[in-house]
């Protein structure tokens, strides 16, 4: 297996034990944040990657995907590789009615590479924020704004992976933007922070006015203890009081970098359930919400 980068460290593996959810989900679900790593000898990571994930194949969230009784999912480009798309475009192609993808594309990326993308199952553009060296400048806007035009024809959202409380005007950057935002990780804002933080409030804020969508997704990522993760359920309840319709859930699956207690699938799914605990919002959450922003088809 090759692993290019050795000086990368290895991530802890996602909690392999076979157990379904108490929660059934609805017919229609979609985990809207999962990624595919690997085989890695055969989609080797890039060398520039900041962590090494243990393989997470496509055979292996499959198999996720029926033990937890979800029928759809959206594959999201993982950091380890770049603009390399292989991988989750492989996944696609085997997978056209279940799955839609997230990309990461180069900056000379073509109109043509686009529209392949469009067509392979694309309808999202992710860019990473957090680790953006000098963040004193602000939000790279112009960058985003011209990116955000060229995929706005093919009617993709744009993916941001940020920590929102470090941009406090968040919503008036944002106010024109020609492209839907997704925001990861509930605005990836630690709950230390709190939700009357200035750059929570502005993603609140844009939530109102049907700009932003939220990720309901790694939980873990933005407290300091482990599951039940209470101490950020304000977090969870605030962004669903600010609009339910741009609400999105996903596994985070296979949950990489996670350093405290891995939790495991089922449990998350049961969490969500707790948390969201009215059938018709997770209806909407599940199952309208996704095929609005990804395309998917209605199953009625």
């Amino acid at each position: 297996m090759s692993l290019n980068n050795s000086s990368a460290p290895l991530c802890q593996a996602p909690d392999a034990e076979i157990r379904s959810p108490k929660i059934v989900f609805l017919k229609g679900a979609v985990d809207c944040h999962a990624h595919v790593c690997g085989p890695a000898d055969l989609f080797p990571y890039t060398n520039e990657r900041i962590y090494t994930p243990p393989d997470a194949t496509l055979d292996s969230y499959n198999t996720l995907l029926h033990m937890l009784g979800v029928d759809r999912a959206v594959l999201v480009q993982p950091s380890v590789y770049g603009a390399d798309n292989r991988a989750m475009l492989a996944a696609l192609k085997q997978h056209p009615e279940k799955f839609r993808g997230v990309a990461v594309i180069a900056d000379n990326a073509t109109d043509q590479e686009l529209e392949a993308l469009h067509q392979a199952g694309v309808r999202g553009v992710r860019c990473n924020i957090v680790d953006v060296a000098d963040k004193s400048a602000g939000l790279p806007m112009e960058y985003l704004t011209n990116l955000a035009k060229r995929i706005a024809p093919f009617g993709w959202h744009l993916e941001l992976l940020m920590h929102v409380n470090e941009y406090p005007n968040l919503a008036l950057v944002f106010e024109d933007f020609p492209v839907d935002l997704v925001f990861g990780h509930f605005g990836y804002a630690h709950v230390k922070h709190g939700v009357n933080d200035p750059g929570f409030q502005g993603l609140l804020n844009l939530m109102r006015e049907q700009k932003a969508w939220v990720k309901m997704t790694g939980p873990y990522r933005i407290c300091d203890g482990n599951l039940p993760y209470a101490d950020m359920r304000h977090m969870n309840d605030a962004v669903i009081a600010a609009n339910p319709a741009q609400l999105i859930w996903g596994s985070d699956w296979p949950h990489v970098m996670v350093k405290k207690q891995m939790p495991h699938d089922a449990d998350l799914c049961d969490l969500f359930g707790a948390w969201v605990s009215d059938l018709a919002l997770r209806k909407s959450i599940l199952v309208d919400n996704p095929c609005i922003l990804y395309d998917f088809p209605a199953l009625y």
